[in-house]
């Protein structure tokens, strides 16, 4: 336990008010005129049944950090503190280190601080050797600040930054095609993806907290989407008012292997392709059309790799689809 508070206590900063063991945890806002409050909390799915398989843990506390910074930055908010929900059914005070091993490397990186969390030991409520975990994050951004998707008009240019593999989501039909359908398991050598399942499917979700913070800071980002669950379909309108639709160009960017390996091994449709998985686009944002070359400078400047993937386009009509794709 004292391993555990002291990697806590390396993310805090001047903000943080409570040491760790106190029955709530309490954060200072300084330097903040008209602050809003941006929270949400997430867990990593069944990803963790790969991390039981392969029994390494030392991944998946990261994996929870940066998907719940990717949460609330699309909204334009900075993060501020995480506090993490650890359940088991006897505790391995190993693997627990790990799990926050991750969690803190993952909260140093992104600058937040870790300062709480809640461990659960239940015996008979978890198998032997797993556990469930889960974050909550809060941010804040200045009330003028805040992305609404308000801003976003016809003709505004998107832009994709490459995920790292599945990141956090589309892990159980992943799981049923790797393992049930092929046979693979988590020590199988696939040549496509040139490294093992395991390996692939344990690839950190990474954090857009750079390349977001680097168009926020610069008043060009008029709306951003974390591709979660729902894939590109279903999240990239998330960002849109109404009316407004987006066309994606499927030539802009090559699909990463493991997403066409998966639906070889599985003859899945297309649309629910796109409907589960990131393929390789793990954040969408949208800057208008004058400041898009200005933009892709900076970007070019910071070495941030992306893609130019669309356009948004005006939606007519009542069945009018809210992403089209053109090949």
């Amino acid at each position: 336990m004292s391993r555990i508070k002291g990697l806590a206590r390396g993310t805090f900063n001047k903000n943080v008010l409570t040491g760790i063991g106190s029955f709530g945890a309490a954060y200072g806002l300084q330097g903040w005129k008209q602050p809003v409050l941006i929270s949400s909390a997430d867990g990593v799915g069944t990803k963790l049944k790969v991390a039981f398989l392969a029994n390494r843990h030392n991944t998946i506390g990261e994996d929870l950090v940066n998907h719940c910074v990717n949460d609330i930055m699309v909204q334009g908010a900075e993060p501020l503190f995480f506090l993490d929900y650890f359940a088991t059914g006897k505790l391995s005070a190993v693997v627990m280190a790990q799990v926050v091993e991750g969690i803190a490397r993952g909260c140093k990186a992104n600058g937040c601080a870790l300062i709480g969390g809640e461990t659960a030991e239940m015996p008979s409520l978890y198998s032997d050797g797993e556990y469930d975990l889960a974050g909550f994050i809060v941010g804040a951004v200045e009330r003028k600040g805040l992305l609404t998707g308000k801003q976003i008009r016809k003709g505004d240019v998107l832009l994709a930054f490459p995920s790292t593999g599945l990141h956090t989501n589309g892990y159980s039909l992943a799981r049923k095609l790797f393992f049930e359908v092929a046979g693979h398991g988590v020590d199988s050598k696939v040549d496509e993806l040139g490294c093992t399942v395991g390996d692939e499917l344990l690839k950190i979700h990474r954090s857009y907290a750079r390349p977001v913070r680097l168009l926020r800071n610069k008043d060009w980002l008029l709306g951003a989407a974390h591709i979660t669950g729902g894939g590109i379909t279903e999240n990239t309108p998330r960002m849109l008012p109404e009316g407004l639709g987006v066309e994606i160009d499927t030539r802009s960017w090559q699909v990463p292997a493991v997403f066409e390996v998966m639906r070889t091994i599985g003859n899945v449709p297309v649309d629910d392709w796109r409907r589960t998985f990131n393929l390789g686009a793990g954040m969408i944002v949208a800057v208008s059309e004058k400041r898009a070359d200005q933009a892709a400078k900076a970007l070019k400047k910071a070495k941030e790799a992306f893609w130019r993937i669309g356009q948004v386009v005006k939606m007519t009509g009542k069945k009018q689809k809210r992403v089209e794709y053109v090949s």
